[in-house]
Formats: C-alpha cells, structure tokens, sequence
C-alpha cells in the first residue's frame, strides 16, 4: 500500500493546488526540486559509511514492494509439529528442512548444544544484527525528511535573493516570490508524502521480522526444555492475534490432536 498511499497524497496535493491556481506549471520548478531531492539525498549520504548506503536501492525497492510479512502462524504450526515428533523421535530434527535460514541455524544450534542460555545468546545477537542493519535503511529515509524542507527553505533564500534584485522591476516581484516559495513547498511536501512513509514502512517491517525471530527463539528454547506440546502452544501463540489464535486452536482441534504430557 506504499505507493498507493503516496500516490494518493500526492493527488490530493495536486488536485488541491490545481484548484487555487489555474497554472500548475508555476508551481513545478525543476531548480527547487534538485536542489531540495539532491541537497538532502546529497546531506544524508554524508552521514552515512558507504558500505551502509549498499543496502539503501534494496530498502527502498522493499518498502515500495506489497509485502505479506513472516507466516508467524504457519511457522507456529511446523515447530509445534516438530516438537511433538521429537518427543518420540530425536532424529526428525536432524532431518528437518526449510528455507527459513535463522529457524534452519535455531534447530542446528538445539541440537549442538544443550545449554539454552547459549542458543538464547547466539540467537539473540543474529537478532540484534537484524534490527541495526533494518534501523540504518529506515533512518537514512527519516533523515532525508528531515533535511528536505531545510533544503526547501534554502531554496526560498535563494530565489528571494534573487528577488532583491528585481526592486526596480515592481511588476516581476510578485511571480518572482512566488517562485521563490516552491522550494519550501516541495521540501515539506517531499518529506511528509515520500520520505517519511517509506521510513515508517521499513520500521513496520523491522518490528514484523524482529517479533517473528522472537517467537522463533521462543519456540526453540521452550522445545529444548522438553516441555509438553501444551505449553509450548500456549507460549507460541502468545505471538498470534486473537482472531488468528482462535482460528488456529479450532484448525487443531478439527484434526482430534490431543495435546501430549511433559516429560
């Protein structure tokens, strides 16, 4: 919904200018907007370490892209299948498969060692890892709304210069002002219809990613304990909504699975 909801702001900004002024040329300046797009792109890129701006063309793909988000209930379904094999069955986490990379190193890691506070601390740093590298994609978007309309106001300061030039020209004055104030508007419009969306979706992303990797590792260290199937669902859908929860529960109470006792 990222360009949809940018597109439509946009719209709305248009339409409304196009009703107070019958020349919506007057009020696309190709000057203000490089200067406020370059200026502020060129600002936040000097904030930040090369290899850092590598990821940014991706983010931004990311963010403009639809996005379904991490299957957290399809997920809460397999580790609770695998636990209760296991429970019989040691070898099925050997042999299990997924692309999920960091649920596939999770169950490598209970199976190497029998320390949870190890898996907790490996895990825990893969996540952290995670959230830093989502984090600089975000803020370089939030820095970039925060030096637009700076840049815009730069841009006024420039045309109202020029201005100053025009005093003995009255009748230029007035377009000439008007002109000036483009860049404002631009830089406020850039930073509040683009630039801030598209950080505030890679923020939703992160939170969405970072709380399934969560659960993962919940799911993962509550299995080690060898607790029953019980309690591990009701520690696993902690994550799910209520509607989702509900849903679930009746799904596997569709099937006659009787939950199984600890050991």
């Amino acid at each position: 919904m990222t360009p949809i909801g940018i597109v439509l702001a946009l719209v709305a900004l248009i339409g409304a200018m196009t009703m107070d002024h019958e020349n919506l040329g007057s009020l696309i300046k190709i000057s203000s907007l490089l200067l406020v797009v370059g200026g502020s792109i060129g600002a936040t890129m000097a904030g930040f370490e090369g290899r850092r701006l590598k990821a940014i063309p991706r983010a931004f793909l990311k963010a403009m892209k639809p996005s379904k988000g991490p299957d957290t209930r399809a997920t809460i379904e397999a580790l609770l299948a695998i636990a209760k094999e296991a429970r019989t069955n040691p070898l099925v986490l050997e042999e299990f498969e997924t692309d999920d990379i960091f649920l596939k190193k999770g169950i490598q890691l209970i199976i190497s060692t029998s320390e949870p506070e190890r898996v907790n601390e490996l895990m825990a740093s893969e996540i952290e890892g995670l959230r830093l590298r989502h984090d600089t994609a975000a803020k370089f978007f939030s820095d970039i709304a925060g030096f637009s309309p700076t840049f815009g106001i730069l841009g006024t300061v420039v045309g109202l210069i020029g201005v100053l030039g025009q005093l003995s020209s009255p009748g230029k004055l007035g377009p000439a002002i008007a002109s000036a104030f483009t860049a404002t508007l631009w830089g406020v419009l850039l930073a509040n219809a683009v630039w801030l969306p598209i950080s505030n979706k890679l923020r939703r992303l992160s939170t969405e990613e970072v709380s399934f990797r969560e659960m993962v590792v919940e799911g993962l260290l509550t299995m080690q304990l060898n607790v029953s199937t019980t309690e591990l669902k009701d520690r696993l859908y902690a994550y799910l909504s209520p509607s989702e929860r509900e849903q679930a529960s009746n799904n596997r109470g569709s099937i006659g699975e009787a939950p199984d006792e600890a050991a």
